[in-house]
């Protein structure tokens, strides 16, 4: 399952990405590693997403969600 199909309100682990090297290593910087729980704040249209991960709320945009693969808790 991608990130850019979870619901509001929803928590999901993230598995692996798919993202440039330079964008993927940014992520992991503020914390989106395997295994850490992300959970789904908001939508906002098609795939932007804002999401709490660690304590911080971020807006991740279509082309990143995209490539973000998740599973459900």
């Amino acid at each position: 399952m991608l990130l850019k199909d979870i619901q509001a309100g929803q928590t999901c682990v993230v598995e692996e990405m798919h993202l440039p090297f330079e964008m993927e290593r940014r992520l992991e910087a503020l914390g989106m590693t395997s295994g850490t729980p992300v959970s789904v704040l908001n939508r906002k249209g098609k795939g932007i997403l804002i999401i709490k991960l660690r304590g911080s709320r971020f807006a991740l945009g279509y082309n990143i969600t995209n490539n973000i693969k998740v599973r459900l808790n």
